[in-house]
């Protein structure tokens, strides 16, 4: 029996011509930095709602904060989806959501039931979602290479 190469099997070869195009590439990295489009946007045009999220969380001056995470989460996911510094944004994406997660998803102070299993499963996604963006940082970083 021969040994034949994973790289050399045809379905395999199929799968990284689709994962690797660019559009395909272009695509997840948008799929990736949607919750920081649809949040800013949101934010924009309910600006009050947006002032009580962040008097909800104790970030004062309200105003101040609420410009500021706007204007970081559109300016970083530009950075990932166009290439610009993609690490630099993926990092500070993959920092804010860390913040943000201990911030917002504090389920270890919520009394057992619905809400807290819920901010359960929620933290846990957004842990997974910042390792997604120090992922994409790293491979900007060494450009795919094996490390």
């Amino acid at each position: 029996m021969t040994y034949q190469s994973h790289t050399s099997h045809p379905l395999r070869s199929s799968l990284a011509r689709i994962v690797g195009s660019p559009v395909t590439r272009t695509v997840s990295l948008i799929a990736l930095c949607a919750a920081y489009i649809q949040g800013p946007l949101t934010k924009i045009f309910d600006f009050n709602g947006a002032l009580a999220e962040m008097d909800h969380f104790g970030l004062h001056p309200v105003v101040f904060f609420a410009v500021a995470v706007i204007a970081f989460e559109l300016t970083a996911s530009a950075m990932v989806i166009s290439g610009f510094m993609r690490w630099a944004g993926a990092l500070a994406l993959a920092g804010f959501t860390l913040m943000a997660t201990f911030i917002a998803l504090r389920f270890w102070e919520m009394a057992p039931g619905m809400d807290r299993m819920m901010a359960i499963n929620a933290f846990f996604e957004h842990l997974g979602l910042a390792g997604a963006f120090v992922f994409v940082a790293a491979f900007d970083l060494t450009k795919g290479a094996a490390k």
